[in-house]
């Protein structure tokens, strides 16, 4: 019932589309959401996450997950991360991914909703610390489309490894266009 509710609100009210290129094969990986430039962003992927029945997660601080809404942030796919504890936040994520069974860990390489000319590297080094795939995610608010795109093994070849992720991103608008990223390619 929820995914029928799901697809009505995000089909039929808001005109937007699914294409995705088998993520349920995909266990466990880094998925980035590409441009992230607004919160609506984030019920975009709640709505997905519905209508494909797929799990994907996320970590944010321990402190988030006390109760009452640390119940609601790990049925949403949570995982919390001790940010006072003097590690690196790379390995943490990474380890998590030896944890679970089931682990797609979404992240906004832009690392914030405002214009960036440059990705954070974290959701790299997780992916190739973890030994993961990295999934791109597109969200194009211009055409109302959002993409699945095709799992990719980070080569360890940073530079060469983001021209290949960022071609998912040309054209791409965000909801607030102004702050969508320009691949430099």
């Amino acid at each position: 019932m929820k995914k029928i509710i799901y697809q009505f609100i995000f089909q039929k009210l808001m005109g937007w589309k699914i294409v995705a290129n088998s993520i349920s094969d995909v266990k466990k990986c880094v998925v980035i959401c590409v441009p992230h430039t607004s919160w609506h962003d984030f019920y975009l992927g709640v709505f997905s996450r519905g209508i494909l029945g797929e799990e994907f997660n996320f970590v944010a601080k321990k402190e988030l997950f006390t109760f009452p809404f640390g119940l609601y942030f790990k049925w949403m796919g949570g995982a919390s991360l001790n940010r006072k504890k003097n590690e690196n936040k790379v390995d943490s994520i990474a380890k998590i991914f030896e944890t679970k069974q089931i682990f797609r860990f979404a992240i906004a390489p832009e690392g914030t909703r405002k214009k960036v000319t440059e990705w954070k590297t974290g959701f790299y080094y997780i992916a190739l610390k973890a030994n993961v795939p990295i999934v791109p995610v597109i969200f194009d608010h211009g055409n109302k489309i959002l993409t699945f795109g095709l799992p990719f093994f980070p080569t360890g070849n940073v530079e060469k490894d983001f021209k290949l992720l960022q071609e998912n991103y040309i054209g791409v608008l965000g909801r607030v266009p102004k702050y969508s990223f320009t691949p430099k390619l």
